[in-house]
């Protein structure tokens, strides 16, 4: 498995707490910032890493703002992307076993580091369940065909 990672001023200290606990799972990732609490325009870190899950560069990616919302939003616009802004272990987890998630988005300033490394802990272990959940997914990628030409 390889993952991007990418924050924002607000994330900047919960994505380093993320990439110490992806290092100690031996996860393979790429960095794409930022590097500083230096404010920043979100979208351009979303996009970045958008694009390189929806090109199949990597198998999926993190995503770290002051709520994750933003970078949600920003992530989603991209074909072949299904970012979840998760808040808890159950969140992240229900979004890889009914969604498939390939992307998740966590706050900053909504998650100390024990839940936030707990979270994205039960996404990393979660795994699709198929069946009903594959039928609703195909939809959305039908929308997402018909849209994203």
């Amino acid at each position: 498995m390889k993952l991007a990672i990418a924050s924002d001023h607000g994330g900047f200290h919960l994505k380093n707490s993320i990439l110490r606990l992806l290092a100690s799972r031996k996860i393979e990732y790429v960095d794409l910032g930022v590097t500083s609490e230096d404010s920043v325009d979100y979208p351009d870190y979303a996009a970045q890493l958008a694009q390189k899950v929806g090109k199949g560069e990597v198998d999926g990616g993190i995503l770290v703002c002051g709520t994750g919302i933003g970078m949600a939003i920003t992530a989603n616009k991209f074909k072949g992307v299904r970012a979840a802004v998760v808040t808890d272990p159950f969140t992240a987890q229900m979004s890889k076993e009914h969604n498939d998630a390939n992307v998740i988005a966590l706050g900053g300033r909504v998650l100390d580091e024990a839940k936030a490394g707990a979270t994205v802990q039960a996404w990393l272990d979660a795994k699709f369940e198929g069946g009903r959940h594959e039928r609703r997914l195909e939809k959305i990628a039908e929308i997402e065909n018909k849209n994203f030409k």
